[in-house]
């Protein structure tokens, strides 16, 4: 039997911590973070969701791949925000799609989006739903007579792999793990690990532009994009494999953080490299954040590229149990398929020291506690629902000689908004990517929660907080996405002729603005029929 992905939280319905070890971990939580309530909610079950009538009944054709099932709704109506968690958990779906489609092949996603364009229904691309932006949600303007999620998790397999180019052709909906175990039979990695990477697909890595596993160079998925094929309401887009090309704007760069508006990604080219096989690794010791912070701009300007060059502050350092709070720690790697990286973390190190750093060689606990607190936080998260504790994050991006001023100005504000709100808590800080011309710091909120009303304090902390990130210059997301959630700021950030070109192709592409409405842009409409004409005539 398919295990089953929770239908309000992180993680498979068969990994739920049973009450006891629900208790335990909360009990551990609460003397660490100095609050949160001992007593513990649980969610809604599955089985006392009420969800509103379908508007919508799957055509003949598509009756076999489509479903209007409580859990399936359910599951598809958000990704996994805090803000998404604690109306899951609540029970609350005021918006869930009518039907979730799951597509077997490209035919039926161009059979979906051709019945939801007749239909004047909207259309939802969802890969893992793993999105903390809104970017999956059903809630789509007035005026639609319905919402379709389009699951593309059933296009699951790597189809072809070039092992003189380095290259593999990959579905879009396979999930982080699947297509790195087909990878790995030949050797072969894409070596991409988003947080999310085990329920989150490559083509929500495309769509949303996502940050991986390199914390230098090969950052983005941009950087391992070779082509990219996908579905449209207007007909295929399939860009020409080659390893660069100064022909015009790219086609691969315009469906690059799409967000699923202008067509549904199906497959990729994308840049594969053998699995690595040397690596090395040190904690590194600060006296102070900054201080870090100047050696990792050092690092990122040396060339030396590390692989991990994560600097944690000593907040977090302290409450992931990394360090004591005295210092801040940076979490420094180097891997290669058959390199020797033993030097390039030497000459790393002896930088570091030369700026303030004391070094561990091979990170020791320090390491080890940080990445395991990494790798459950989304677990971690479901307990903080359940004991009472605000968790939410939030990333940016900003130049090296504006990041003092910059950090101490969203730290001071998002601080305030904590207090303010809650009356307590923390707000601590790392580097998730670096480069040389700036860093990408990550922030991370714990407070406790005003039960019944958490919704409207994520609203005023998120409000606070971003509005400060683009007061001080930076950018409203590194790597989450813009999504429902980020739209107001994402409108304030880009600039209005780009945003007039990105409706004027959404408008060809998408006539009926059938594809995620509302995120992005917002598109005009033209009627059914007349797409239909459009298409019929194209």
């Amino acid at each position: 039997m398919k295990r089953r992905i929770k239908h309000w939280g992180w993680g498979y319905e068969d990994e739920q911590a049973s009450p006891e070890e629900l208790r335990a971990s909360a009990r551990f939580l609460r003397e660490h973070l100095g609050f949160g309530s001992e007593e513990l909610e649980t969610p809604v079950p599955l089985e006392s969701i009420e969800l509103p009538e379908p508007r919508l009944e799957a055509p003949r054709r598509l009756a076999a791949i489509c479903s209007h099932e409580t859990y399936e709704r359910a599951r598809h109506a958000y990704g996994r925000s805090y803000r998404d968690v604690i109306r899951a958990f609540r029970g609350r779906f005021e918006n869930p799609p009518d039907l979730v489609a799951c597509a077997r092949d490209e035919s039926d996603v161009e059979a979906v989006l051709e019945w939801a364009a007749g239909a004047g229904a909207a259309v939802i691309p969802f890969g893992g739903g793993t999105s903390v932006a809104g970017g999956v949600e059903a809630d789509v303007p007035d005026g639609y007579n319905g919402v379709i999620t389009l699951d593309l998790g059933r296009l699951d397999r790597v189809l072809e792999i070039d092992p003189v180019s380095q290259a593999a052709r990959i579905q879009g909906g396979a999930l982080g793990p699947q297509l790195e175990a087909q990878l790995g039979e030949q050797g072969l990695t894409l070596r991409h690990f988003p947080q999310s990477f085990e329920f989150s697909t490559l083509g929500g890595w495309i769509a949303t532009r996502s940050g991986g596993h390199f914390a230098t160079l090969y950052t983005h998925i941009d950087d391992l994009v070779e082509s990219v094929r996908a579905l449209t309401p207007g007909g295929l887009w399939e860009s020409r494999r080659l390893p660069g090309s100064g022909a015009g704007v790219s086609p691969d760069r315009l469906l690059i953080g799409s967000e699923g508006i202008l067509g549904v990604i199906t497959e990729a080219w994308m840049r594969v490299r053998p699995r690595p096989r040397q690596r090395a690794s040190a904690a590194v010791r600060f006296p102070d954040f900054l201080t870090g912070a100047a050696a990792v701009r050092a690092l990122a300007q040396s060339g030396l590229h590390p692989s991990n060059c994560r600097l944690i502050d000593p907040l977090e350092a302290r409450i992931t149990g990394a360090g004591d709070g005295s210092g801040a720690l940076l979490v420094l790697g180097f891997e290669a398929a058959d390199l020797d990286v033993e030097p390039l973390l030497s000459l790393a190190l002896r930088c570091c020291g030369e700026l303030g750093g004391a070094a561990e060689r091979r990170g020791g606990d320090a390491v080890g506690s940080w990445r395991e607190s990494f790798l459950r936080a989304p677990y971690l998260r479901d307990t903080f629902v359940a004991m009472g504790v605000f968790s939410e994050t939030f990333e940016t991006a900003i130049t090296w000689e504006r990041f003092e001023r910059f950090h101490a100005a969203v730290l001071d504000a998002t601080s305030a908004a904590v207090r303010a709100v809650s009356g307590d808590g923390t707000v601590t800080c790392r580097f998730t990517h670096v480069y040389p011309d700036g860093p990408a710091p990550y922030y991370t909120i714990l407070a406790p929660a005003r039960r019944g009303e958490e919704l409207d304090q994520w609203a005023e902390i998120k409000r606070a907080a971003s509005d400060a990130v683009l007061a001080a210059g930076g950018t409203i997301t590194h790597h989450h996405a813009i999504g429902r959630d980020h739209r107001p700021w994402y409108d304030r950030q880009r600039p209005e002729p780009f945003a007039q070109a990105l409706r004027a192709a959404k408008a060809e592409l998408d006539p009926a603005a059938v594809l995620n409405p509302g995120v992005l842009i917002d598109p005009k409409r033209s009627d059914p029929a007349a797409a239909a004409r459009k298409r019929g005539n194209a």
